[in-house]
């Protein structure tokens, strides 16, 4: 394993918690209605895609449980189809999965970090 990927694991966090802090206190209709909010978990999930995309393969296969290639497809979908972004995905991808993702991280990072 390269030592970048704590690197981009950190990335991860930090974009999560970003997340995290923009969604406090906030509800699905209250995220339907507020764009800053949007535009800000959609520009972490945007990071969190590009950090995934340069962890290294050897991490990547020691984790298959986590689906990369769909952390790293979704971050494409956000910058390649802003006019058709899917809000309801958005709001699901940050309630649902970042949480089992950011387990997920700080799980791998605690692995790195005793090796």
């Amino acid at each position: 394993m390269r030592r970048d990927d704590s690197v981009y694991l950190r990335h991860v966090l930090d974009a999560i918690s970003r997340i995290e802090e923009y969604l406090q206190d906030v509800d699905e209709k209250a995220f339907h209605q507020r764009y800053l909010i949007q535009d800000g978990v959609i520009r972490q999930l945007e990071i969190i895609g590009e950090a995934v995309k340069h962890i290294s393969g050897e991490l990547r296969a020691k984790h298959v449980h986590i689906p990369w290639q769909d952390i790293a497809g979704m971050r494409d979908k956000l910058i390649h189809n802003y006019f058709g972004i899917d809000v309801d995905e958005v709001w699901l991808t940050a309630l649902e999965d970042i949480p089992v993702f950011k387990a997920q991280v700080v799980e791998i990072l605690d692995e790195l970090q005793s090796s």
